[in-house]
Parts: C-alpha cells; structure tokens; sequence
C-alpha cells in the first residue's frame, strides 16, 4: 500500500474543509435567517441592539466576529460557531459594517410606538426607601456586561444590578433633585431609573445612533443630541413622553449631526455643538419656553466641550485651529483659538483655582501630555508630560491632586496624580498592572477616589484620597465609568458636567 505523506494528508483536508466565499447578497440572507428576528428589519434594532455602522463604530470587527462565534455570556446573544462557517461570520461582519441600502429613518410616530411606562413614578414613595445616603451613591457601567449598578458610597456596598440597552454612551445625567437618573445608549434608547426606589420608570428610543442627552436644572426637559437622524429630540422628564424634535439644520439649511449637549445651569439654557455646520446653539428652558435654538457662528466645526466655571465661555475642540476655539455665550462671538498639540480632549478637561486663578486642564488622545491654560487670558501655562495619551480627568474641591489616565498606549495601566498648584506629576499608580486604568470619581466629600480598570476580568478600585491607600477592590467585566449622585448635580469642580 502507498502512504501519502503526512503533510500532503493534511494539506488535502485543508484545502477539502476552506469554506466558500460568500457574497454581502448572501450575508444579507444570513441575516435575515439568523439575526433579523432580534435586531430587526434593516438592522434597525429589536430585543438587540441596532447593527448600524453608526452604532457599531466603538466595537471592532474583530470583535463583532468573537460575538457572532461564540455568543455574549449572560446576554440573549447567542453563539453561531456551530451553524456558520468562518467564511459567513467573516461575510457576516462585513455586511454588518456597510451602510443600509435603504437610509433608515425614525419619526415621531416611532419614537411614540417606542414608548414604554414600565412603572407609575406617582404609586412610589418620593423618599429613599434604602439607608444610604442619596447623595452619595454611584451609578456604575459596567460595559462588558452591559448592566448598571448601584453602589453605596459611604460602605461601597452595591443597592442594585440591573441590564442596561446595548453601550451606555456618555455619562448619565441625573435630575436636580438626585432621584432620577437618565441613560443613553449609542443605539438611541433613553431610560429613567429612580434611585430612591431602585426602579426602572421608563424609556422610549430617541433616534437610531445618539451622542449624549442633557437634563434641565429645573427638572422639566431632558435634551437628546442624534447622529442619527441627524437632530436633537425633546423629552418630558417626568415620563421620557416625547415633546418634539427639532430638526438640526444650519443657517443655510445643511443638515447636521450633534457633537454634544449640555445643560448651562446659571443661563437657564441647553448648549448644543453641531458636528457639520460651523455653529453652537443656545436653547433657552427659561419660562414658557419655545425652544427656538439661538445660533452662534463659529470659527470652525465643534466637537466636544466644556464650559468655564461661569457658563460664560465655551472651550470647544477644534480641528482648524489644531486644539481648541473659546466661544463668548453671552456675545455669541468666538473669541480665540487655542492651539494646542496634538488632538485635546476638552469634553473630559477639568478646572480649578491656583493661585487664586482659575486654571483649566485637558488630556490629549494623541499625545501623551496634559495642557493647562490660564482661564483669564487663555494662554497655555504648562504642558505636563505623561506615559501616553489619555481619555479622562477628574479631581474634587477638596484634593489635592488631578488624576488622569494614560487610556492609550502601552502604558495603558498607569494613573498620573498631578499636584494641582506645582502642575508637576506627584504619583503614579498602577492598580493591575497589564491592564488598562481609567476614570475616577470621588464620593460626595472627596475623601475617597473610585478608579476603574477596564477589562473583562477588572474592578472597581477604592483609594483613600489622601493617603492612595486602597481600600476595597470590587470586581468588576469594564466598570467604563462611575458618578456620584452629588458631584454631578451639584456641578462639582473637577468631574465632567
């Protein structure tokens, strides 16, 4: 008998199992045999989540075809490795990461189809009914898994566990009073959880792809900002019933996407950047409102922003001016740009006083170095070398220091504690070394800091402000951020508005 080779056996069965290439027609097919029962005609969203290029940007392709093999743990998402070969999967993705044939579209009449009362807020007790205290509790996101939980911040003991829609986007918005708080996912489902009662109460979908939303400080409105459809959609805070949309369209009628939404306390306003006209909005909630947008030309497009401590200025990215553009609200002029190295992060800058100064500080997603301007004449102070890009800062009234993370890089596992008055870097931690640290919160009073580590095996990091001490280590799959219900209504100094 003649042997075959070995390797030459194993060659033919090699060649004999490739699977055949598969056309993004046939793709389409798979999708509707497998996929469209739960993510709905035209990848518009069902029981799962839209599959949008929109809504698919922060999600690799790779990563997409881990999910579609293997399935997501404690989610609906089930795992297709023993019913499609690697050449479907891989058609798959690519179909899911093309534009719709048909631009899909949402109108009024499906944000109201969408619309679900899921408790009657008025049958509820408008007090806590749990012993911690309501000003100190964080609101946590816990990406890998897609859930949110509700921790204690006196003993870090956690209230509540609850799924969220598919990728939180943004930080959640809270209502002034701290009971309410409002969630927005990338695929535009808006939700209102009341943390006295540890309760859903609503959510309805704004819009297919949403950027962020914002809550009116007299607790009336919430504001939510689309990609797509390109708008911005006024909700009822009260029930997330919707009030209107209003159509985003520069003076000289170009269609728009929104950058950012932010509500401006003191002005009784929401600010607004559109990401392809070269204007800001102010929309103002005062009174009687009408929520016509009064237009701001600016000298660029905007992405995201801060604002100065007296919601007078606006600290806007800008492209053009290679770091960023200050806008004068109440001129409505732009006033200078900032140039700046690199690409800044202004949306995640902080500020504070040095020297009886404000001074405002920003990571960069490009560069590893923290800028700090002076907030009187906007001049660059200092450029603070770090081991690599960073995403977030944070600090609190009653802190020394400013931390920031090295979100990007190899050196992804450090935070840099920068002194805030010598503006040079005092500490560096490294709470699990290989594995990416970022965003801090601090409880109400400051004295303790909570630092994610984002990873599918992370945690929930608790230090002691003042000493670094660590003092409890809650794991946790991408804890992506957490917010305290005081800092964030009060518009704490040092954590993102």
């Amino acid at each position: 008998m003649r042997l075959i080779p070995f390797a030459l056996l194993m060659l033919c069965g090699a060649v004999q199992a490739a699977p055949e290439a598969v056309s993004l027609e046939q793709a389409g097919v798979l999708y509707e045999q497998h996929c469209q029962s739960c993510h709905g005609t035209n990848r518009l969203g069902g029981a799962g989540p839209a599959l949008l290029p929109e809504s698919l940007s922060r999600i690799k392709p790779d990563e997409a075809r881990a999910v579609i093999q293997n399935g997501r743990p404690a989610s609906q998402m089930a795992a297709f490795g023993d019913r499609l070969d690697s050449a479907q999967i891989d058609a798959l993705v690519s179909y899911l990461y093309q534009p719709a044939a048909t631009p899909p579209t949402w109108s009024d009449a499906d944000i109201r189809g969408s619309h679900r009362i899921l408790t009657d807020v008025d049958t509820l007790p408008n007090t806590p009914q749990h012993s911690a205290d309501p000003l100190n509790l964080f609101v946590v996101v816990e990406a890998g898994n897609h859930h949110v939980r509700i921790l204690d911040g006196d003993r870090f003991e956690e209230l509540a566990n609850f799924q969220s829609h598919f990728a939180l986007h943004g930080g959640p918005k809270f209502s002034p009073d701290g009971r309410f708080v409002y969630f927005a996912s990338r695929d535009g489902w808006i939700s209102v959880y009341d943390l006295h009662n540890l309760t859903m109460i609503a959510e309805v979908r704004a819009g297919l792809n949403t950027r962020n939303l914002a809550v009116s400080n007299d607790g009336r409105w919430v504001l939510v900002g689309n990609y797509l459809p390109g708008n911005l959609v006024l909700l009822d805070a009260r029930d997330l019933s919707l009030v209107k949309h209003i159509p985003t369209l520069g003076a000289d009628g170009t269609q728009s996407r929104v950058s950012a939404v932010y509500t401006a306390p003191p002005r009784d306003s929401f600010v607004v950047a559109l990401k392809d006209v070269k204007e800001a909005w102010e929309i103002s909630y005062a009174g009687k409102p009408d929520f016509q947008p009064r237009r701001i030309e600016a000298a660029d497009f905007l992405d995201d922003f801060s604002f100065t401590p007296d919601y007078r200025y606006l600290l806007a990215t800008s492209r053009k001016a290679l770091g960023g553009q200050v806008i004068d609200l109440d001129t409505g002029k732009a006033v200078t740009d900032i140039p700046l190295p690199g690409m800044p992060h202004l949306g995640s800058g902080i500020y504070w006083k040095r020297g009886g100064n404000w001074v405002f500080a920003t990571p960069n997603v490009s560069k590893g170095l923290i800028s700090v301007l002076d907030l009187q004449s906007w001049k660059l102070i200092k450029e603070i070398p770090t081991e690599g890009p960073g995403f977030f800062m944070r600090s609190h009234l009653n802190s020394p220091y400013a931390w920031t993370d090295v979100f990007f890089g190899p050196n992804n596992d450090a935070v840099h504690l920068i002194d805030k008055q010598t503006l040079e870097v005092a500490h560096t931690l490294r709470p699990m070394p290989g594995k990416n640290a970022a965003h801090v919160e601090f409880t109400n009073d400051g004295r303790y800091a909570l630092l994610s580590v984002w990873d599918t095996d992370g945690a929930l990091i608790v230090y002691d402000a003042k000493t670094l001490e660590e003092i409890k280590r809650i794991p946790m799959n991408k804890p992506s951020g957490k917010y305290n219900v005081g800092n964030k209504i009060e518009y704490a100094e040092g954590t993102s508005h």
